[in-house]
């Protein structure tokens, strides 16, 4: 019976073992909260990248709820613009806005499952936006990515499994990419809005339903 007990110990623990290596994230206004800015011409060239004010992303939560909009530069030099910063001007460089949270140990050697909602895009063919889990290296030399476009609204999952080191970082977040748009014309280029993934509840079912299947 003891030997019994043991096997029957073992064959719950395993399955649960294995479940203990994936973690969810979702969006959350206390993690992702993060910027950075690729720009590249408009040939797609790499120019440079540093980090960003998350606002001037621009990126901003209202409540859990993220907006993610066209960047705008307050420069009207040709560098930015052409023929100069104005109404109508047209966006010289291709901004790659990225707002992400970061964890250096805790999601190593993980299943990572990066889940939320899109509530809303009205973002136009000129800019898009994608969600990503990236796994990088100690020294952010090279990485392992999940990415996922992000369109019409609902649902959205994505996945990766991390490598077990613990000096790696895993970043998780989204990538809005299009030119530069003066501020006063950025409106009509639209808006992406992400939530966090609401757990659907699951009905319970009663001893009593479930006998009175039987009858």
């Amino acid at each position: 019976m003891k030997k019994l007990a043991i096997a029957v110990a073992l064959a719950l623990a395993i399955p649960f073992a294995g479940l203990a290596h994936a973690t969810d994230v979702t969006v959350d206004p206390t993690k992702i909260t993060v910027g950075y800015m690729n720009v590249f011409d408009l040939g797609l060239v790499y120019q440079w990248g540093s980090g960003w004010g998350f606002a001037a992303l621009p990126a901003f939560y209202t409540g859990s709820d993220l907006t993610l909009a066209p960047n705008s530069i307050d420069d009207p030099a040709p560098y930015w613009y052409l023929p100069g910063g104005g109404p109508g001007s047209v966006g010289q460089k291709i901004m790659e806005a990225i707002s992400y949270a970061e964890e250096t140990g805790p999601l190593a050697g993980q299943t990572v499952n990066f889940n939320g909602v899109v509530l809303s895009n009205t973002l136009t063919s000129a800019h898009t936006a994608v969600a990503f889990i990236r796994d990088f290296a100690p020294d952010f030399s090279s990485f392992n990515e999940s990415a996922l476009p992000l369109t019409a609204p609902g649902p959205f999952t994505l996945t990766l499994a991390t490598v077990p080191d613990p000096a790696r970082h895993v970043q998780y977040g989204f990538r809005l990419t299009g030119a530069c748009v003066w501020i006063t014309d950025v409106g009509q280029y639209g808006t992406i809005v992400i939530g966090p993934h609401q757990p659907v509840p699951t009905e319970t079912t009663s001893w009593g339903q479930v006998k009175g299947l039987y009858r």
